[in-house]
């Protein structure tokens, strides 16, 4: 099959300049039409790039790819290992890696968009889509054409588009394709969401990043970087990365650090232009301070080189206080006015999924957030400690998820166990492992914190009906937060993703009702 005189072409020579660690390029130049990893996905012309993971080999599928019409490939295996009938007939690239190379490739294929936009990547356990949602909105609030990618959404110009059904960063085609239609849109800066998975799977490689920021790096994703130490190097990727990034006219290389937070020490070494800390606790360039908590409203000064300036802000707890210095930070790197700081803090009302009111009509406040790690499910309940009335209580229905980082479940029930009044342990993506023995897991955690099951903390497997019952024990001046799935629409059990959203099932609850899409068996 002909492409069409309208169909956009590259030769495979240069996209394959943009490629590090090239080891072998075939001698044959054909036209490209396209650059794909999955070999459902390939139409004639195209290049299909062959990687390796976990727990497969996307090698196994060129025949497949050159059956539906690739017109090249690029893997990490010699082209001797390449199927006897392919060897020599098909132009053959071989790679390092082939995940960097995917990256650099849909980067080479799109122009190279981040080249042309000013780029903020915002990395850390928790509070990296708060952030990045502050970001965006105080640049906006300056008056520049701004886009986000998150694991929640992309912001294109007035479009959004759901990123996925899980949290996790885009596929690096996908990245490089919305990079390229906010340059389209006359986009100037882009916010984006650098996830230790998508950082470590070059995701977000050719990105080519001016602004670093971390939020934090507590305990999480054990099970795919081994320890802590590895999970930081996942994570720092994000600032070694500057010293390579391109350079743009005018715009500095900047790191921003948190500096309470035990990254601080390894990520203060990296070079940058400019690397500026920010804190609650330990010395820093930019710090808070007057916190008041108020009822919807948070209010504090922002102390940094731009002097002191007050802020206000509807999203709650101590911990959204340092999102937002985090935001600030990166915004004075930038030189961005301080009114606008001001106004793009106080435009930020809520997050999907993080301290979500849902509202109808009850007498106790229902909150649904994201929060799914030991760090953040303490932040959270002490958030929702100060929102009971005088003898208000905390009810608390959580899970942890099969196939993860395992530790988290005893460190969340030990929270839990020292935290809440009342504890519903739940499913949470129980995936191919026994939902009952993670749940025995939390609840060995709560008991040990001198918690006794069936009096103040409980195993209910379905979670629809696990909010329902946390909603059934609350009274006036309680609240009841749902945490672990936040925004997402999912959850697994087995190999299979069912609809599921923690927001509806908690409206259904405030109804007397129950969310019925998961298996109950």
């Amino acid at each position: 099959m002909v492409s069409s005189p309208s169909t956009p072409q590259q030769r495979l020579s240069h996209l394959l300049q943009a490629v590090p660690g090239l080891l072998a390029r075939p001698a044959e130049d054909p036209w490209i039409t396209g650059v794909v990893a999955d070999s459902r996905q390939v139409r004639p012309g195209h290049l299909f790039v062959a990687t390796v993971g976990g727990t497969y080999d996307a090698h196994a599928f060129i025949p497949q790819a050159v059956a539906r019409g690739a017109r090249a490939v690029v893997g990490e295996r010699p082209a001797e290992a390449l199927p006897a009938d392919l060897r020599g007939r098909l132009p053959y690239a071989q790679v390092r890696d082939g995940r960097e190379a995917l990256a650099w490739l849909s980067a080479a294929w799109h122009g190279f968009p981040a080249r042309r936009m000013t780029m903020i990547g915002v990395t850390g356990t928790d509070g990296k889509t708060t952030t990045v949602n502050l970001i965006y909105a105080i640049l906006r609030a300056a008056g520049h054409r701004v886009g986000m990618i998150s694991t929640v959404n992309a912001v294109i110009g007035e479009a959004r588009y759901e990123t996925g059904l899980h949290t996790t960063t885009p596929d690096a085609p996908e990245v490089q394709r919305y990079l390229a239609q906010m340059v389209a849109a006359g986009t100037t800066h882009a916010v984006l969401e650098a996830t230790s998975h998508g950082l470590a799977q070059h995701r977000v490689t050719g990105c080519e990043f001016d602004v670093a920021v971390v939020t934090n790096v507590t305990h999480e994703h054990l099970d795919y970087h081994g320890d802590w130490e590895h999970y930081l190097e996942a994570k720092a990727r994000l600032f070694t990365g500057l010293t390579t990034a391109a350079r743009k006219p005018g715009v500095p290389k900047a790191a921003v650090l948190n500096a309470d937070d035990a990254s601080f020490r390894r990520l203060q070494q990296v070079e940058a232009d400019r690397r500026l800390s920010y804190g609650l606790r330990e010395p820093a360039d930019v710090t808070a301070r007057r916190i008041t908590h108020g009822a919807g409203v948070t209010r504090f000064t922002i102390e940094g080189p731009a002097g002191a300036f007050p802020v206000e802000t509807p999203l709650l707890g101590d911990y959204n206080v340092a999102n937002v210095l985090a935001a600030a930070t990166a915004a004075l790197a930038l030189e961005v006015p301080v009114v606008a700081i001001q106004e793009g803090v106080a435009a930020v009302k809520g997050i999907p999924g993080r301290m979500e009111r849902i509202e109808a009509g009850q007498e106790f406040l229902a909150l649904v957030d994201f929060a799914h790690t030991p760090n953040a499910l303490q932040r959270a309940l002490e958030t929702a400690r100060r929102l009971t009335g005088p003898a208000g209580r905390v009810i608390v229905v959580f899970g942890s998820a099969g196939l993860r980082d395992r530790a988290k479940r005893r460190l969340m029930g030990e929270v839990a166990g020292r935290m809440a009044d009342l504890i519903v342990i739940t499913a949470e993506d129980p995936r191919t492992e026994s939902l009952e023995a993670i749940m025995a897991e939390i609840a060995s955690a709560c008991a040990r914190q001198g918690r006794q099951e069936g009096v103040d903390f409980w195993r209910v497997a379905d979670r629809g009906e696990a909010i329902r019952f946390a909603v059934e024990m609350a009274r006036p001046g309680d609240v009841v937060l749902v945490c672990g799935k936040g925004h997402e629409q999912s959850m697994c059990f087995g190999t299979t993703e069912y609809p599921w959203d923690d927001r509806e099932a908690l409206r259904l609850a405030l109804r007397g009702e129950r969310l019925k899409t998961l298996p109950t068996a």
